[in-house]
């Protein structure tokens, strides 16, 4: 308890050094309300239902992006591996659109499926199946080649040493990759939604900035930055658990 409290108590002198601040009038300037009247607003918004329902607008359209980007780029990133000829074909191209900002990507996805949930859940895929495949890539590259001989030589067919040897050799890597691209999908979503859309976290934050309601605006951006905080922490315990045979 002690040290979980050491940990955090910048945050939490933080927060006393803003709140000193807004009600000195110091904050005035930058229109930075004191986290109190934040809270406030955040109940406000809590009770009047805008932050549940564009909140779970948000975390579908979240889900739906990631899981799909877990899935296809985890096995693209072993096939590429494991296949040259896979490699050979699809590795420049995971190299030249890597680098690319993925927000230049939102006009494109709202272009082609509209202001819906298609578009941002097009984004958020096509912006986290990078990381991920390049973390399933990389650790299937590493595999131990000991191990695949060892499998081979007992009779294992290519199936069953992808299974058996190469995606356990892989799954560091590829974790770490998820973890890049779970961050990656609050960024991508929230800048999309304060971009096109008609409700979600980035929706309602552009809409009271628009209207001046800044502690109200400043609650909801606390509480994706708290939502991408706690799905961190949250994947980490889950990391841990599913490497236990590890150590």
């Amino acid at each position: 308890m002690k040290q979980t409290f050491l940990r955090y108590s910048p945050i939490l002198l933080l927060t006393l050094a803003w709140e000193a601040a807004a009600r000195l009038g110091l904050g005035a300037a930058f229109d930075l309300p004191p986290p109190s009247a934040v809270l406030v607003a955040w109940i406000g918004l809590l009770r009047d239902g805008d932050l549940v329902t564009n909140g779970a607008a948000s975390l579908y359209r979240g889900a739906a992006g990631l899981g799909l980007a877990i899935v296809i780029g985890a096995v693209l990133g072993i096939v590429m591996a494991w296949w040259r000829p896979v490699r050979v074909a699809l590795e420049p191209l995971v190299e030249i659109f890597y680098p690319l900002p993925k927000s230049a990507l939102i006009p494109v996805t709202a272009l082609w499926l509209g202001f819906g949930d298609g578009s941002k859940i097009l984004l958020i895929f096509l912006g986290c199946m990078l990381p991920v495949t390049l973390g399933a890539f990389n650790g299937a590259r590493a595999s131990d080649r000991t191990l695949v001989w060892s499998a081979r030589s007992m009779g294992a067919g290519r199936v069953r040493m992808l299974w058996d040897v190469v995606v356990p050799s892989a799954l560091p890597e590829l974790l770490n990759g998820i973890r890049t691209a779970l961050a990656l999908a609050f960024i991508l979503l929230v800048s999309a939604e304060l971009i096109v859309s008609q409700r979600g976290f980035g929706n309602l934050i552009g809409i009271l900035g628009d209207n001046g309601s800044y502690d109200a605006m400043f609650a909801v951006v606390l509480t994706v930055a708290f939502l991408g905080f706690a799905a961190d922490r949250v994947y980490q315990v889950l990391t841990a658990r599913v490497l236990a045979w590890r150590e």
